[in-house]
């Protein structure tokens, strides 16, 4: 979906995902997200299960977006009336090209799960209130992605 700001052409792209019970979100340098139904707890930076869409399912436009030098991407995860706003920024190097997680990294590490590079937040930094509702099954929430 193309949505205009300000002074800006922006993309934006949403996967709905699930809770679980064995959402921990202790990883200090990645948030997941995947289309996988179960976790176990040794995967500490996974936010959400049960996907609705991976990184290879986003629109060509909107990939293409992520494939320009220094754009800014915007993110939200959002649970009924609590969100969680976070920053990064898309890079040459990303293929967008995987068929079953979404990976957002503090990191300028790029590998076919990467959404977006050097994130201001990780898991570890998602409030404790936010990650209880996470960790409830019956929850479903969303990742919003803009790309400015």
């Amino acid at each position: 979906m193309a949505t205009r700001g300000k002074n800006c052409f922006m993309k934006e792209e949403s996967v709905i995902f699930l809770g679980h019970r064995n959402i921990r979100c202790l990883h200090s340098k990645t948030i997941e997200f995947t289309k996988a139904v179960s976790l176990s707890t040794k995967g500490d930076c996974i936010a959400g299960v049960s996907a609705s869409k991976a990184c290879s399912d986003f629109d060509s436009e909107f990939k293409a977006k992520l494939s320009e030098i220094g754009r800014k991407v915007n993110l939200e995860i959002i649970t009924g009336e609590m969100t969680f706003r976070m920053h990064g920024f898309s890079d040459q190097r990303l293929t967008l090209s995987h068929n079953h997680d979404i990976v957002i990294r503090k990191s300028s590490y790029v590998c076919p799960r990467t959404l977006c590079v050097l994130c201001d937040k990780a898991s570890s930094d998602i409030p404790r209130d936010l990650v209880m509702k996470l960790q409830d099954p019956t929850t479903v929430a969303k990742l919003k992605i803009f790309v400015q």
